[in-house]
């Protein structure tokens, strides 16, 4: 009795893949025949006259869009101080005109043939009127979402669906979708499946993108805020809502989630073998974050590079030198390495120079001259941090002195103002007839007569 039970359960099993198959010919021959009969229909008298009629509302829509399309920029000009994203919104109709004007002529001839004849002289009609509302309302609204992708996959996933409503045979469509499916252990995954998560994850995503940009914008303009605490929020935020859109989107399709555990520990292993350097850096930027080292504007020297801090990024940190160049730091460097943060507490950074004058002029007198140069100079301080000048040493040819000054703004650059201080300094001491002096050295040449007489000495 056993054998035969489980020969007939392993010719069920082998049953099934047949009747799968010959389910989702069934459903797809059922789909060929309804749009046989969707194109026969259009043969006969009064839906041809329908669709000639459709036609020549779409060239009616294209005329008036080149009729109205300039006038409507030209009122956009005309409206100056509006916001951006009124002209955005108003660029977008001006596009979609033509079929703008189409729904309105459309729906007009729907409504006055309904009235004044039998509505299966009008079904074609209605059929294309919906179809073009739905498609200009589906335009209009997946222009909300930014993302180009996520608004392509939202616009066309949603014309196809909507197309394939209003034609009736989305029943049909669905079920050949659920019929290709592949069974992976106790998992049946189908076409369908695949399409319901890729919609909601569409949505789901969209809706986070919104909300994340619309509170990193509310972060961003609160001052009680530091930089950096804002950049943690916004990171902090952006994780918690992309991983709620993931798994809420997960569960409105019936994915059960605990076998995700699975893939956490694949993650987990893959993270303990090759990505230590990815979760070190992520790690590294939450502590630069956190003890508030650095923050967007410090002025930064490592090693080679020194520049300011334009943004802290969840990998690395972009340093934007004088000339112009962006270097991308990777934030276990800063943790790691020595960093020379010329802002951390504040923002006065002092410079030195050093120069000499000749032994023959007054040191008061160069001091003064020195501390009035500094002063000149628009980016130098003067309070409460005033310039000071120091003799160092007295040299070979000259007497060395150091001028000591202070700024607050490193990020205009240092070589800059350290040349326009040597700048000054040179137009105070020739004003005050304060010399430079050169490397002086005095030969002495012996004739060749004093050579003898030296050779020739007793001895």
């Amino acid at each position: 009795m056993s054998d035969e039970t489980s020969g007939l359960d392993e010719a069920a099993e082998q049953e099934t893949p047949v009747e799968g198959v010959q389910d989702t010919q069934d459903i797809a021959l059922s789909l060929w025949d309804q749009v046989l009969d969707f194109g026969v229909g259009l043969m006969r008298p009064w839906n041809a006259y329908q669709v000639g009629i459709a036609i020549g509302l779409i060239l009616v829509a294209f005329a008036l869009s080149r009729i109205f399309g300039p006038m409507l920029l030209d009122w956009m000009r005309s409206r100056e101080g509006w916001p951006k994203w009124r002209y955005r919104y108003l660029l977008l109709l001006h596009k979609r005109l033509a079929l703008i004007f189409f729904v309105l002529l459309i729906w007009a001839t729907v409504l006055v043939m309904r009235e004044v004849t039998w509505p299966s002289r009008s079904y074609i009609l209605g059929i294309i009127a919906n179809l073009s509302l739905a498609w200009l309302l589906i335009a209009l609204v997946a222009r909300l979402v930014h993302n180009n992708l996520i608004r392509a996959v939202i616009r066309y996933g949603a014309w196809i669906w909507v197309t394939l409503v209003v034609l009736g045979v989305s029943d049909e469509t669905r079920q050949l979708l659920d019929a290709a499916a592949l069974n992976v252990g106790s998992i049946r995954l189908s076409l369908w499946t695949v399409v319901q998560a890729a919609v909601m994850l569409g949505l789901t995503f969209a809706v986070a993108r919104f909300l994340s940009g619309t509170s990193s914008a509310s972060i961003k303009r609160n001052e009680d805020i530091s930089p950096s605490m804002q950049v943690l929020m916004i990171k902090f935020l952006q994780v918690l809502l992309y991983g709620a859109a993931f798994f809420i989107g997960l569960r409105i399709v019936g994915v059960d989630l605990t076998g995700l555990a699975v893939l956490s520990g694949a993650i987990g292993v893959g993270l303990g073998f090759g990505l230590q350097k990815v979760v070190s850096n992520l790690v590294s930027g939450v502590i630069i974050l956190l003890d508030k080292s650095i923050k967007p504007g410090d002025v930064i020297s490592l090693g080679d590079t020194f520049g300011w801090i334009n943004s802290l990024g969840a990998r690395y940190v972009s340093v934007v030198t004088r000339d112009g160049k962006e270097y991308l730091i990777p934030n276990e460097d800063l943790i790691t390495g020595q960093v020379v943060n010329w802002s951390h507490s504040n923002d006065f950074v002092r410079l030195d120079i050093f120069f000499g004058t000749a032994y023959g002029d007054d040191p008061h007198l160069v001091r003064e001259a020195a501390i009035k140069a500094a002063t000149s100079v628009d980016r130098v301080l003067n309070n409460p941090k005033a310039p000071v000048c120091h003799i160092v040493g007295f040299g070979d040819s000259s007497v060395d002195y150091i001028l000591r000054f202070w700024i607050s703004d490193p990020t205009g650059g240092l070589t800059n103002i350290r040349g326009a201080v040597y700048l000054a300094l040179w137009d105070a001491f020739k004003e005050a007839g304060i010399n430079f002096p050169f490397p002086q050295r005095e030969v002495r040449m012996l004739s060749d007569q004093d050579g003898d007489a030296s050779s020739k000495s007793p001895g």
